[in-house]
């Protein structure tokens, strides 16, 4: 049984930093590429943020960068996106979602990558 849960969501005003928590159990964490992904009333589920096993390599969404890290504690089964400087468009909900997939030929920023997928968390950003 795999469960993937988010936490740490919340409604902040812009410019303010929150970190998303996503704890993991009924997998091999240590073996699973990680990511983030997002979605805003009336928009489609969009890629964020990416990391490898191993945490060694990272992937970004161009809105993002420079913003946001994604980061990952294997000890502890837990990956992390912290988000700084938000701004409205920001506003979604932040899913969690793991794959074992090799992504020798598909990006790690691919939703049909991941079948591995958390409840979500709400992240509000305030003008």
């Amino acid at each position: 049984q795999v469960q993937l849960v988010e936490s740490g969501g919340g409604l902040v005003q812009a410019g303010v930093s929150l970190r998303l928590s996503c704890a993991a159990s009924g997998l091999t964490f240590s073996s699973a590429a990680m990511a983030w992904f997002r979605q805003a009333p009336g928009k489609d589920r969009e890629s964020v943020a990416a990391i490898t096993w191993n945490g060694h390599n990272t992937a970004y969404t161009d809105s993002v960068k420079g913003r946001f890290t994604i980061s990952r504690d294997n000890a502890k089964n837990m990956v992390y996106l912290q988000m700084n400087s938000l701004i409205t468009d920001d506003t979604a909900v932040y899913y969690c979602a793991a794959s074992f997939t090799s992504f020798r030929t598909v990006s790690p920023m691919t939703r049909s990558g991941y079948p591995y997928w958390g409840q979500g968390t709400q992240v509000t950003v305030s003008s």
